[in-house]
């Protein structure tokens, strides 16, 4: 939220600029570590705070993208704007996870170090030389009306989180304790069903309504859940996450188009910093709250999703049956008041031209009014 606070106040660019800065900042803090590896707890401690420092790193960097987005594209266009920001996201995620390792494996965890503080350095340029949208506005509605407006999208997004949360964390252990082998494919079918999703549907939330394509992944998700929780076999739970990673992948922009129409439009980064934090909060929070379920049996964690997934469908129905306030009036408040003076000024210039009895007939004084005022 102080990401999304900043990229209204100085600019979407602004806020990606310091976002890699932050980022760049966070590899030095892993070279240091390496500097106390001597004193383990030193070490351990800088490295914890590299992370830390990571987290803020990639607040700024997400949601100055997706304010910049929504900036260049319009709020006609959130649910692209968030399908292809978390497209591209999830992506680098699939490719930087096998570059990690390769990195660790050959040149140790210095290499790691490294890499997290060029990489963002190699970006900034780019982001540099990038003609800045302007700030959105020098006035904020609060925080506390933009979390009223996107609370409601942000905890739907945040029970379907559980799905997914449920699938990145237990999976493996599920098909280890099922004997079956390898477990990677669920991983991979998860990302591709994902990144599919969103490159093939990802502008139906703005064209269809973002309602209702999130009741519609959020059933779809359901039920690859619950195929997970009954599979017989690798391949029909291999369906399952594929089922889940396609329905989960247009939650996110559906209810995203959802939060950014009801808050307010000088706060477009501040809603999407807000509604973010809902979904960051259950994939924080729901593995360790299934890891409890767990102990009931793994099968018995992909239930629990389901019916927390389930959960989120009636938040997306209501939503559906809903109507979002306006947000414009305010832009256009001046005018309306004015044009109507106007026409009333006009009006009465006409009628006081016609008492003479040299102007038109009182008929025709009467319509030309009325078309006035129309206008």
């Amino acid at each position: 939220m102080w990401a999304g606070h900043h990229a209204d106040k100085r600019g979407p660019k602004y806020a990606i600029l310091t976002g890699l800065l932050t980022a760049a900042a966070s590899g030095l803090l892993y070279l240091l570590s390496l500097r106390f590896a001597a004193s383990p707890v030193i070490s351990v401690g800088i490295l914890l705070l590299g992370r830390a420092v990571l987290g803020v790193a990639e607040s700024f960097i997400v949601t100055g993208a997706l304010s910049w987005g929504l900036a260049l594209m319009g709020p006609q266009n959130t649910g692209k704007v968030m399908s292809w920001v978390g497209t591209s996201l999830y992506a680098a995620f699939a490719v930087g996870a096998p570059a990690g390792t390769a990195l660790y494996a050959g040149y140790g965890f210095a290499a790691l170090a490294l890499a997290a503080t060029l990489i963002p350095l190699v970006v900034l340029p780019l982001v540099a030389f990038m003609r800045p949208t302007p700030a959105t506005s020098h006035t904020s509605a609060g925080v506390i009306k933009v979390a009223g407006a996107v609370w409601l999208p942000g905890l739907g997004v945040a029970l379907s989180g559980v799905g997914f949360g449920a699938i990145i964390t237990f999976i493996g252990l599920f098909f280890a304790q099922r004997g079956w082998t390898p477990a990677w494919p669920a991983f991979t079918a998860l990302s591709v069903a994902f990144i599919a999703g969103r490159a093939l549907f990802g502008h139906l939330p703005d064209r269809i309504g973002g309602a209702k394509v999130a009741l519609a992944c959020i059933l779809i998700e359901a039920a690859g859940q619950a195929l997970i929780w009954l599979a017989p076999s690798s391949a029909a739970a291999l369906v399952g996450v594929c089922l889940s990673g396609l329905g989960y992948s247009l939650v996110y922009p559906g209810l995203g188009v959802e939060a950014i129409r009801r808050a307010p439009p000088q706060n477009r980064g501040l809603a999407v910093g807000a509604y973010t934090v809902c979904l960051d909060l259950s994939l924080g929070l729901a593995s360790p709250a299934l890891g409890l379920v767990a102990g009931r049996g793994l099968g018995s964690v992909y239930l629990a999703s389901t019916l927390v997934v389930l959960g989120s469908a009636f938040i997306a129905l209501h939503l559906l049956n809903a109507t979002a306030p306006r947000q414009n009036a305010t832009h256009i408040w001046c005018p309306r008041q004015e044009i109507p003076r106007e026409a009333s000024d006009r009006g009465n210039r006409i009628a006081f031209a016609g008492v003479g009895g040299t102007g038109p007939r009182r008929g025709e004084h009467h319509d030309r009014i009325k078309a006035d005022a129309d206008v």
